[in-house]
């Protein structure tokens, strides 16, 4: 359904103006005349649309939507809510005093969209850079239980904790990093400027060079004479794997393959596990059907892998098996974490459990984090050492060699 707006004139003759939802302008005409009024135009809701659509020039200069934005859009609708003002006057109000463009821009069209009769998550999902997959299931889970306040303000949590372990994971990664790209354009350097030179020297030796030396000396010459080809392979290859990962078979394998790597893995798994219990545990708290809930949970978890395996639960539950029983089918969580699943399916706590297996996922991840450039810094150094080993046997093995010869003595 569109939005039109309309001027005609009721029975004492007086033009009227307003809006209607409706199919088309002829649904908007036979309103109106039910209603008593003639209509004299009728038009489509521009100025909705074109404020629903910026223009390109506004889309370039205007300052995107980021994670901070959300966190704070979902504490003012969890609080607007809650004090029981109406969803379109709280997302009125929220655009009236955004600061932010873009921000304004996209509260007008949620509420463009809730006004034609689409669902505030399927509006939400209109805007996938304001709104994860995450938020827009969740915000699903809070209109079919009713529960929207208590929703964004687990959304909001949930976004502060993201943003929280993102800033950790930067900050432990911001030395390894550098050292990283030190290393990356030192490289470059020593092989199209140091190389090609010692390349001039060791000609003049006349015999034979080390293995290592030439190898390094190789690896130079075929650099700066393929460094065109190198770079589109590259340019292809990184186009290329960014396809493959948008395709569904691409997103399972490299989600299963970070849960893998080492020592990250383990953090990605146990964030993933965290977000997946919190959720789990608001739905069931919400009084929605188990089999429903892990359908809804499996679209939150951001990880294909893991939502196959939460499906595998939902399908094992569906045939008459318990919770407990079918989580440990799946493979995914600890023995710790399984026992409180049974305890909570005996008692029906579950909800209650679940919120303390993610609590205690967190805490985990948090700690991981925390210990992550310890982690990374010896595999950093030895690294480093290995790469300084190699370019000191290439280049200074011949010059060691030629003084002692120089000296008389046997290389």
């Amino acid at each position: 359904m569109d939005r039109f707006n309309w001027k005609g004139r009721n029975v004492r003759g007086e033009l009227i103006t307003g809006t209607l939802n409706a199919g088309s302008e002829a649904a908007v005409a036979d309103q109106l005349l039910a209603g008593g009024v003639t209509p004299v135009t009728i038009a489509p809701n521009a100025d909705l649309v074109a404020l629903a659509r910026p223009s390109w020039w506004q889309a370039l200069r205007g300052q995107p939507i980021t994670s901070e934005d959300t966190l704070v859009l979902a504490r003012q609708l969890h609080s607007l809510l809650r004090a029981g003002v109406p969803l379109l006057r709280a997302l009125a109000g929220l655009q009236a005093s955004s600061i932010k463009p873009a921000l304004s821009l996209m509260l007008a069209d949620v509420r463009a969209s809730l006004d034609q009769g689409r669902e505030l998550s399927a509006a939400m999902a209109r805007h996938p850079r304001a709104f994860s997959g995450f938020f827009v299931a969740m915000t699903r889970v809070g209109e079919m239980t009713g529960r929207l306040p208590e929703v964004f303000q687990r959304l909001a949590e949930h976004i502060e904790f993201e943003t929280d372990i993102r800033a950790r994971i930067g900050q432990a990664l911001r030395y390894p990093a550098m050292v990283m790209v030190a290393m990356g354009i030192a490289l470059v350097v020593i092989n199209l400027f140091v190389l090609p030179t010692f390349a001039s020297v060791f000609a003049g030796f006349k015999t034979q060079l080390p293995l290592m030396t030439r190898v390094l000396l190789g690896f130079s010459a075929f650099t700066l004479a393929w460094w065109p080809a190198l770079l589109v392979a590259g340019s292809g290859g990184f186009v290329a794997l960014r396809s493959w990962l948008a395709t569904p078979d691409g997103r399972y394998r490299w989600d299963r393959l970070k849960l893998r790597l080492p020592i990250v893995g383990t953090i990605v798994l146990k964030a993933t596990l965290a977000r997946f219990a919190r959720s789990f545990a608001l739905a069931s708290r919400s009084g929605i059907p188990l089999s429903q809930a892990m359908t809804v949970v499996a679209q939150t978890v951001d990880n294909a892998w893991i939502a196959s395996r939460i499906e595998q639960m939902r399908d094992g539950v569906e045939r008459g098996g318990t919770l407990s029983r079918c989580a440990a089918a799946s493979g995914i969580f600890t023995p710790v974490v399984l026992q409180m699943i049974a305890v909570g399916e005996e008692t029906g706590e579950l909800d209650t459990l679940l919120v303390e297996v993610a609590g205690m996922y967190e805490r985990e991840t948090a700690y991981g984090i925390k210990n992550l450039a310890g982690a990374i810094e010896p595999l950093l150094l030895l690294v480093i050492a290995g790469l300084v080993l190699v370019l000191a046997l290439g280049v200074f093995l011949p010059l060691w060699n030629l003084g002692q010869a120089a000296l008389g003595k046997p290389g």
